[in-house]
């Protein structure tokens, strides 16, 4: 579970529950089911009619996985750059044919990662390599993103529908003020109700999802982009060193990875493998 998303939401709702508390003895005046209906109802119909329903499907799954931990951290890009620093080493020395048989395992828990292999055991260049998978990239990373568009509309919406239920509620109002004028306070309440759920979805709900799932496929196509160079120096027959160089250039300095370091803890002489460096 992603714990600081959690606790977000908790706070963001939280805070809000406890101001409404602490200013009022009338709580109940905030629960009202045809305001909510109105801006769930509303801003779901038109997400429909803007998009494909199964994309609005999709989105609404991602947006409730958002509450799960992601599975690319920090971490895992220094664990890239070993993992292919060790396949340099075994290029070395059994050519690809050792390279197609390592990754075997990692092949089959990443499908980017397995057509990446494709491609070097292929034959293909260094820099078609990059070409074809700098494509590759670009087109997931866009089709991903569409379910942080579709989010980001429904933040869009659902102020507007709060708006449409409060005039709904105020032409009620207005219509019965001939018959009881003492109506018009607590009607008014009720109509701005509406407003007042509209903006709490948009702020609290689907536009910090729709950014939290925008990040998370920046992550992941940052990621791939290097894996894809790490993939195209081996296509390329680069050294060891030059790919560990090359690869750390892409990442924080805290994050770089090191074959002298990993070699003095293992107490392993400088041409061995590094095969702990990133274990399938």
């Amino acid at each position: 579970m992603s714990i600081a998303t959690i606790l977000g939401v908790v706070f963001g709702f939280g805070l809000f529950v406890g101001s409404v508390v602490l200013s009022t003895d009338n709580v109940f005046v905030f629960l009202n089911l045809p305001s909510f209906i109105m801006v769930l109802g509303g801003t779901l119909a038109a997400t429909f009619i803007s998009f494909e329903p199964k994309f609005v499907v999709r989105a609404l799954r991602v947006m409730a996985g958002i509450l799960l931990t992601h599975e690319v951290g920090r971490a895992i890009l220094t664990h890239e750059v070993g993992r292919v620093i060790r396949w340099g080493y075994i290029i070395q020395k059994g050519g690809l044919a050792g390279l197609e048989t390592d990754s075997s395992r990692a092949r089959k828990l990443d499908r980017f990662m397995s057509y990446g292999i494709d491609l070097v055991v292929t034959g293909y260049t260094g820099q078609e390599v990059r070409d074809i998978l700098a494509n590759t990239v670009e087109t997931t990373f866009q089709r991903n993103t569409v379910y942080s568009d579709i989010l980001r509309n429904m933040g869009s919406t659902a102020p507007a529908f709060g708006m449409i239920g409060t005039l709904v509620g105020l032409i009620i109002m207005l219509d019965n003020m001939g018959d009881d004028p003492a109506s018009i306070g607590p009607g008014m309440a009720v109509a701005l109700v509406t407003t007042l759920y509209g903006v709490l979805a948009a702020r609290l709900v689907f536009l910090p999802a729709a950014n939290k799932v925008q990040q998370r496929e920046e992550i992941v196509r940052f990621r791939n982009y290097l894996l894809a160079e790490g993939l195209a120096l081996l296509a390329e027959r680069k050294s060891p060193r030059y790919i560990q160089d090359k690869m750390n250039s892409y990442l924080d300095p805290a994050l770089h990875f090191s074959i002298d370091s990993m070699m003095r803890d293992r107490k392993e002489p400088a041409a061995t493998p590094p095969s702990a460096a990133a274990s399938d």
